[in-house]
């Protein structure tokens, strides 16, 4: 029986199209290999990407789940035309690989996403139909995490892939591609660019199917990025807070100067309205305040903190 891949994804059955896709970005980040110290990432995210490959697609999905509920009935299913794997062909798809290089862009690790052919990879009698018929190729579907800085400013990322063509009689070989992605300003977390023609190729003259590339954002320990709307949290001090003072901040639209409310809590969320991604509808920046307290080495500063005790001498925070 094959992997069940709505466990490898670590969703039911019944889960949304959307509840998937998340899933699936949860976990590409999580084993990422530049990212996982798992020894075994690599290889979990090859898994990762075929069963989303497979639960992405409508049509894919069906046939899986006619599978898993008529096991008997597929016993060849994986092993000749219309297949999930690529069997008699003798082609693995995990032999695809896609590298990059270019700032910002962070695109291995995503190895599966071009390895898998579709139908038309059986035995002698498919191969003999694909010589007399023309099939457009198959829509290929890749993600990629780039900084955050790209949302603001755009740019042109180089990528090499290593995608699935036919030769001209039919049989499928690897080919190595490189490309230029011109990535907009403005684009928002999930977003895709489509590039006519850069996915699996056609079958006999015909049409070569399209690449779809999924825009992520990488999320650092102070930055994470939600749609259009960006998240950020910042360190001030207990007088900055208690004041209400003005501050200047680092973010990344820019620096900013932000006037705090007086007796700002730790925790407390302020919005910068359109200071998130300059999609055509902007997002917000959000700032979360981070109460730093000075560490009080020197004499004075210790008494420093003993008249600031003194001055609020009914304040019992653990009592409340």
């Amino acid at each position: 029986m094959a992997k069940n891949y709505y466990e490898e994804l670590g969703v039911s059955r019944d889960a949304s199209a959307d509840e998937i896709k998340k899933s699936y970005r949860k976990l590409a980040r999580k084993y990422h290999p530049d990212v996982s110290k798992e020894a075994d990432a690599e290889a979990k995210m090859q898994a990762i990407n075929v069963a989303y490959d497979t639960l992405s697609d409508v049509t894919k999905k069906a046939e899986y789940d006619q599978m898993l509920d008529h096991p008997q009935g597929f016993s060849g299913f994986g092993q000749g035309a219309g297949g999930f794997n690529q069997g008699g062909s003798g082609f693995d798809g995990s032999q695809f690989y896609r590298q990059s290089s270019g700032d910002g862009a962070d695109f291995s690790g995503f190895e599966d996403l071009f390895g898998r052919f579709g139908s038309g990879f059986g035995g002698g009698q498919q191969r003999s139909q694909r010589q007399q018929r023309s099939y457009k190729g198959e829509d290929q579907h890749a993600s990629i995490q780039v900084d955050l800085d790209i949302a603001y400013h755009g740019s042109t990322q180089q990528i090499t892939l290593q995608i699935p063509t036919y030769n001209v009689y039919g049989e499928p070989e690897v080919q190595r591609k490189t490309l230029e992605v011109k990535i907009p300003k403005g684009m928002k977390e999930g977003q895709q660019i489509r590039l006519n023609g850069q996915g699996q190729s056609g079958i006999n003259g015909g049409e070569n199917g399209d690449l779809y590339i999924e825009i992520q954002y990488k999320d650092t320990d102070r930055i994470r990025v939600e749609g259009a709307d960006v998240y950020q949290t910042i360190d001030v001090s207990p007088w900055e807070a208690g004041l209400g003072q003005s501050i200047e901040v680092n973010t990344p639209a820019g620096h900013l100067k932000v006037n705090l409310p007086k007796n700002a809590k730790n925790g407390q969320q302020l919005r910068l309205k359109d200071k998130g991604i300059p999609n055509k509808t902007a997002g917000h920046l959000y700032l979360m305040i981070n109460i730093v307290l000075p560490p009080a080495h020197s004499e004075q500063e210790q008494q420093a903190y003993q008249q600031f005790a003194n001055a609020f001498a009914s304040f019992r925070p653990c009592a409340s």
